[in-house]
This record gives C-alpha cells, sequence and structure tokens, in this order.
C-alpha cells in the first residue's frame, strides 16, 4: 500500500478553534501554490492534512480515528499521503509516529510554512518539523487566495499566562504578535478580494502588542475602504484591566465599525477555583470589567467560556458559575468539562472531578446558558440593523446573515447575494438565531401605497 508520489489534490480538516480555521486555510495556500487543487473530501484527496487541536482530549482522539480511516487501500490499492498538523502534532509528535506509522508528515502550528517542503521529504520517509523557530511563519507565506465576505486574520499568537489546565503556551510557544504594517498590508488585500469582515484572531488578542496596541490597530484598519466590520476574539480578562482595557473599550464607542461584540472568557464563577486555574482575575474584578464595558457601550453582546469539573470544584464553587451565567446573560458560551491534560498543572492535582459529576453539571450550565442567550436574542427584537449575509439558509429563497451582536440572522431578501450588507428589523428571536425582514425603503414603500 502506497501513497502518491507526485499528488495533485489535497483536502485540509481542520479541528477545534478559529486559529486553526486560519491555519488551515493558510496551509491550503502554501499547497495551491505549488500547485495542488483543493478538493471536498479526503476520499478524492492525494494529501490529507489534519490540523488538529489538544484542548481537549476527544479532538485528539479524532486524529486517531481519522487515521485509521485514511490508512485503508482505495480501489487501487493506493492511500494518501497523511499528514498530522496542529497542536497534537506539535505536543505529541513522538506518540504519533509510534502509534500511527502511516502517518507521512508530522507538523507543529509553527512550523507549516515547511509544508510543501515536508511533503517532498515524505517521498523517502516520515518527514517532522515540530520546532518553534524564531523566524516567524507569516514571512514564509504567500498571498491568500480568499474571496468570501468574511475573513480571519491572525495578529498574535501563544501563550504566557499558563493556565493550570492549558496545553497552549507548550504548543504554540510565547506571546508573539505580528508587525502592524503587516497586518493593515494583508487586511488591505483581504478587502481588495471582496472581504467585508475581518476578525483579528489570537490566543490573548487583546495581549497584541506589534508597535500598536490592539485598539490603535482597530483604528488603523478602520481607516481601509471597503472594510466594513471589524471583530476580534479570544481575550483574556487579565489584559482588559488597566489602560489597554480602558483603550479598548474607548474604541468599542468610538470606532464605528468595530462591532458590539466581546469574548471574554471566565472559566469559572468561582474565585477559589480561578485562582487555582491560574487564571489572574476573581469573579470580582471580571464584573468589574464587564461593568466598565456596558457603561460605554450598553448594547454590547457577551460571550464566554466555561469549565465545569476542574479538580476540586465543589456544589458551591459550580453554584458561583451558574450564577455568573444568569447575572451576565451571556449571548452564547462555550462549554466543556475539565479534561485531564498530560504535562500541564492540573493534570497532577488531587481531587480530581467524577466524569458522573462533570456531565451532570455540564448538563445544567448548558441549560443555564441556552436560557440566557434566549433571553439577549429577545431584547434585540424590534431592532433595526444591518447583517452581512454569509451563506444561504435551510428554506428556498432565505439567506443567514450575521448581526452586529453574532447572532445569525434568517431573513428573505428577494435579489440579494452572500456578502451583501443589508438593514433588517429583527422580528422574532430562538435560542441559536433570530429572525428578520428587510427593511423597506421609503420610496418603496410610498410607491407600495
Amino acid at each position: 500500500m502506497t501513497s502518491p508520489a507526485s499528488p495533485k489534490t489535497y483536502h485540509v480538516k481542520s479541528f477545534g478553534c478559529q486559529m486553526n480555521v486560519y491555519d488551515s486555510e493558510r496551509m491550503g495556500d502554501l499547497l495551491s501554490a505549488d500547485g495542488l487543487t483543493a478538493v471536498n473530501t479526503p476520499e478524492a484527496a492525494d494529501v490529507v492534512v489534519l490540523n488538529t487541536c489538544h484542548i481537549r482530549e476527544r479532538a485528539a482522539e479524532k486524529l486517531y480515528s481519522d487515521i485509521g480511516r485514511l490508512r485503508q487501500p482505495r480501489a487501487d490499492g493506493s492511500r494518501p499521503t497523511i499528514v498530522a498538523a496542529g497542536c497534537v502534532a506539535q505536543a505529541e509528535g513522538a506518540e504519533i509516529g509510534r502509534r500511527a506509522p502511516d502517518v507521512d508528515v508530522i507538523v507543529g502550528p509553527l512550523a507549516y510554512h515547511r509544508l510543501p517542503e515536508l511533503l517532498k521529504q515524505s517521498e523517502t520517509g516520515r518527514a517532522v518539523d515540530i520546532d518553534m523557530p524564531a523566524v516567524p511563519k507569516f514571512d514564509s507565506l504567500p498571498q491568500r487566495r480568499i474571496a468570501q465576505a468574511s475573513a480571519f486574520l491572525t495578529v498574535q499568537e501563544g501563550c504566557d499566562k499558563f493556565c493550570t489546565f492549558c496545553v497552549v503556551p507548550y504548543t504554540r510557544g510565547p506571546e508573539t504578535s505580528r508587525p502592524a504594517a503587516d497586518l493593515i498590508a494583508e487586511a488591505e488585500a483581504l478587502v481588495a478580494r471582496g472581504v467585508r469582515e475581518i476578525t483579528l484572531l489570537g490566543q490573548n488578542v487583546n495581549a497584541y502588542n506589534g508597535a500598536l496596541t490592539l485598539a490603535g490597530l482597530i483604528r488603523a484598519l478602520a481607516q481601509i475602504d471597503g472594510l466594513e466590520r471589524i471583530r476580534y476574539t479570544t481575550s483574556h480578562p487579565r489584559d482588559m484591566q488597566g489602560t489597554g482595557g480602558d483603550d479598548l473599550i474607548a474604541a468599542h464607542v468610538e470606532v464605528a465599525k468595530l462591532m458590539p461584540y466581546l469574548h471574554l472568557p471566565v472559566q469559572s464563577g468561582s474565585s477559589r477555583i480561578l485562582k487555582a486555574m491560574n487564571r489572574a482575575h476573581t469573579r470580582e474584578s471580571y464584573l468589574a470589567t464587564l461593568a466598565r464595558l456596558r457603561a460605554a457601550r450598553p448594547d454590547v453582546a457577551l460571550s464566554g467560556d466555561f469549565i465545569v469539573g476542574f479538580p476540586g470544584e465543589t456544589e458551591a464553587d459550580f453554584q458561583d458559575t451558574l450564577s455568573i451565567v444568569r447575572e451576565v446573560q451571556y449571548a452564547a458560551a462555550y462549554c466543556f468539562k475539565y479534561s485531564i491534560r498530560p504535562g500541564t498543572p492540573a493534570a497532577a492535582m488531587a481531587d480530581q472531578v467524577p466524569e458522573a459529576v462533570k456531565d451532570e453539571r455540564l448538563a445544567r450550565l448548558l441549560a443555564a446558558v441556552a436560557e440566557g442567550s434566549l433571553a439577549f436574542n429577545r431584547t434585540t427584537i424590534g431592532r433595526r440593523c444591518t447583517i452581512l449575509l454569509e451563506r444561504p439558509g435551510r428554506k428556498p429563497g432565505q439567506l443567514i446573515g450575521k448581526t452586529p451582536w453574532l447572532q445569525s440572522a434568517v431573513v428573505s431578501i428577494p435579489g440579494a447575494a452572500i456578502g451583501d450588507l443589508v438593514e433588517v428589523d429583527i422580528v422574532d428571536a430562538h435560542p441559536n438565531s433570530v429572525e428578520a425582514v428587510p427593511v423597506v425603503p421609503s420610496s418603496q414603500e410610498s410607491a407600495a401605497a
């Protein structure tokens, strides 16, 4: 059973976070620049890239499950060239080689700019690069091929926070920021290709410091003609405190293109658990940050991350989490059970919470989050806003767009197209979406009358 010596097609499958989505797109750019053509399924590909996430245990197991399927011979006896990329590759490169000998390339998230070279090396044996090079990978990436209304733009990578549950400092390295001039140039090129909304990405995006602060970068990007919307994620509460946080909050008031939405993970509503997590904020300081933001921008939508079942979490600690969910009334939240990540301090902590308790707490948390999301969506009924149309809806004639508050808005607008910005009135709300109707210009209303 062999892999093709001269691959012509590729498929990239992405696991996990939005930064992985961005990295997957850039690996596709590299392979396309090297003469390969993208295909929609791994079954049709000569090269299959599995871009992995190491945050959750199940995500790592999915890698091995996919490898098991890909290694099965095709009708002609061949199999695709298999690339294990991303954070699992960075953390478990040797283990992948032992557990999955059919993997041809193992490459970490800071070295994927070498992917075409590694594929050539793999023709004579497995190629591995899980180094953290001093030269940023972004300097070696080709021009982006994206041609859609909304795009991600990585501005910062890595983490210096060392939360006790997290592997990111070990898989993505220390916090580094891309030069502001490079980002402005990349954003201008994206807009020239039709992008109207850019989401700035970073493990700790509000720690950005590339000659400008994140607020300064947002203000600079807002000067680009044709760029209509700016978002950013993921922020850390520690970097929202002090003058840096004040500057970013001011930008939410002063920069019209910056959308009224903040993703600010708290992880737990218990200050005791936050200390054990090494989060460097308390329940009280987190709520104070949100109060400052809401005082400046009352219509802001908030989202967060939560971990249930962290070692030592009691029912009282969990009740603190439920209470902060109800107090904040998040527009959305991502909720997870704590999973042991080898090598992290929390993995060795006593008082690991039983899985059955984690499951029960997660169910209660998800119910509270869903209740809050619906309540938030209902507060927007009657609002007039502009949505960016992104994809077709389920029914004929329907389109789905994003409101300024990142809600999915379902609307029927004859003649509208993906990528259009259209004015709508929100008329109904559901837990995960809102319904909208187009605003009819006054001239049309008069003609209809």
